[in-house]
């Protein structure tokens, strides 16, 4: 199919592979299901931009396939308001810099800077290391 005009065209959510485990995954389970099963599994697993593999494990592991989902919802979730709260460290830094741009300027350097420097630094490390943590546990 081609598009006859310019415009993008949405993508599909990105699934995330599971992270390896060391020794492997062994054990391998097939699963059939009717037309309509296949149907609600492929529609929950995009709807919480999971795969059907992942959603059918957290569901059994997690009792029920809408915790689970809920599950991997928030966790998505959270992790997105993370990265803007990241995005708007990256803003104060901006302004930060240009303060940096003044005392450079001026030869003073205000004491106000520092403790706003240190603090972003604090909060951008506590922010990336949330971040991983629930990276690492949504995989």
């Amino acid at each position: 199919m081609s598009v006859e005009n310019n415009e993008e065209q949405p993508s599909a959510p990105r699934q995330t592979r599971r992270r390896r485990v060391e020794g492997g995954r062994h054990h391998r389970h097939v699963v059939r299901v009717t037309p309509e099963e296949e149907g609600r599994l492929l529609a929950l697993a995009l709807q919480y931009r999971v795969s059907v593999a992942k959603l059918l494990v957290d569901s059994a592991l997690a009792g029920g396939s809408e915790t689970a989902a809920a599950n991997a919802s928030v966790r998505h979730e959270v992790i997105a308001q993370m990265f803007a709260t990241h995005r708007l460290l990256a803003g104060i830094a901006n302004n930060v810099n240009q303060m940096a741009k003044a005392t450079n300027a001026t030869g003073e350097v205000q004491e106000a800077m520092v403790v706003t420097l240190a603090k972003v630094r604090e909060v951008a490390d506590r922010i990336d290391a949330y971040v991983d943590e629930l990276h690492e546990a949504a995989s």
